[in-house]
């Protein structure tokens, strides 16, 4: 069993920067892959990035690539994501998962799920 309890959101303008982090409880915590989704109001939920447990493979949705980055600390049982040049299109309630695998964690549907923060980028 995985816990997860996400933080960093809150309101920044266009082109700010947000670090998301998340703290994750439970045993072996090492051996999952991580990962971060977003809904935005009246959306899908989407994937935005995850990682492997290694800390070095990661993958990234089209939107954020080249402004996210996803790191982990083993150590810590940390995963953040660091969001740089945020857009309006960004804001949404951005949540950290976890499953075994990085396909599981990109499918839409791994089994381990934070409450979720909100992300509010204004124009």
């Amino acid at each position: 069993q995985v816990q997860l309890v996400e933080s960093g959101g809150g309101l920044v303008q266009a082109g700010g920067s947000l670090r998301l982090s998340c703290a994750a409880s439970g045993r072996s915590f090492y051996n999952y892959a991580m990962g971060w989704f977003r809904q935005a109001p009246g959306k899908e939920r989407e994937f935005v990035a995850t990682i492997k447990w290694n800390g070095v493979d990661t993958s990234y949705a089209d939107p954020v690539k080249g402004r996210f980055t996803i790191s982990r600390d083993n150590a810590k049982n940390t995963v953040d994501l660091q969001m740089n040049s945020l857009k309006p299109e960004d804001t949404a309630v951005y949540y950290c998962v976890a499953g075994r695998t990085r396909a599981i964690v990109s499918s839409g549907d791994p089994p381990y799920w934070g409450q979720g923060t909100q992300v509010t980028v204004s124009s």
